[in-house]
């Protein structure tokens, strides 16, 4: 029998967890608890996807990379997400390259079975069907973002993203990683980071950010964190 909804083990990923029991039962006998480490790519753009995987504490980049090799960051999934949407949606392979951002745990499903659950409609094939729209959202207010906004509020912004998903106050992030997160040239990064710094929001030193005022660091980024946030907050609460 489904286990109810107050006696079931919590489930750390906020996707799965938004399913009714019955839905999420059928899911759990392929899902496999797998730690995600640093910097692990877990599709190349352009090569077949076999498995997706639903984040519980990690957190994963999609980045799209240009042929001349330089590359930005266009999304991220942590624990409110999957990686990837495609499978569903009628694709098979990667656009973007997907990596790994904070190492930690996920659970791992092979797309095949994700494709074949969603084609049975019902309560999981309108959630994920939310979830991509969502997704979507934060992709296109990502490309907005990058071309309209500052430096230190797109830096807001994005740290607000990684520190909702890994829960953590300090972050372990390199220069390196930033600039091409943001797309931007690593100088650009650490004036940046210097002007929130300053202001008494975060504390930077070389490979780790400590954010000290969210509430600041919410004031100092553009609308686009809020606006993106909402739409996930009603994809999970509906």
């Amino acid at each position: 029998m489904p286990t109810s909804t107050k006696s079931r083990p919590a489930i750390e990923n906020r996707l799965l967890a938004a399913l009714p029991p019955t839905a999420y039962q059928r899911l759990l006998p392929h899902l496999e608890p797998v730690t995600l480490p640093l910097k692990k790519v877990l599709y190349r753009a352009g090569a077949p996807i076999r498995q997706v995987y639903f984040p519980s504490g990690a957190m994963i980049s999609l980045v799209s990379v240009m042929s001349g090799g330089r590359s930005v960051e266009i999304g991220v999934v942590g624990r409110e997400g999957m990686v990837s949407t495609v499978p569903f949606m009628g694709g098979d392979t990667s656009p973007y390259e997907a990596m790994v951002q904070i190492s930690n745990g996920a659970l791992s499903m092979k797309a095949s079975i994700l494709k074949e659950e969603f084609h049975r409609g019902g309560p999981l094939q309108d959630l994920l069907l939310r979830y991509a729209q969502a997704f979507s959202i934060q992709v296109s207010q990502t490309a907005a973002c990058n071309r309209l906004h500052s430096m230190e509020e797109r830096l807001a912004r994005w740290l607000l993203m990684t520190h909702d998903r890994a829960r953590l106050d300090q972050l372990e992030l390199t220069q390196e990683f930033l600039s091409m997160m943001l797309g931007v040239e690593r100088s650009g990064v650490t004036l940046a980071a210097i002007t929130l710094q300053d202001a008494g929001l975060i504390q930077y030193s070389r490979g780790k950010i400590t954010i000290l005022d969210r509430k600041g660091l919410e004031r100092a980024a553009c609308e686009c964190y809020g606006r993106v946030k909402k739409f996930f907050d009603q994809l999970l609460k509906a």
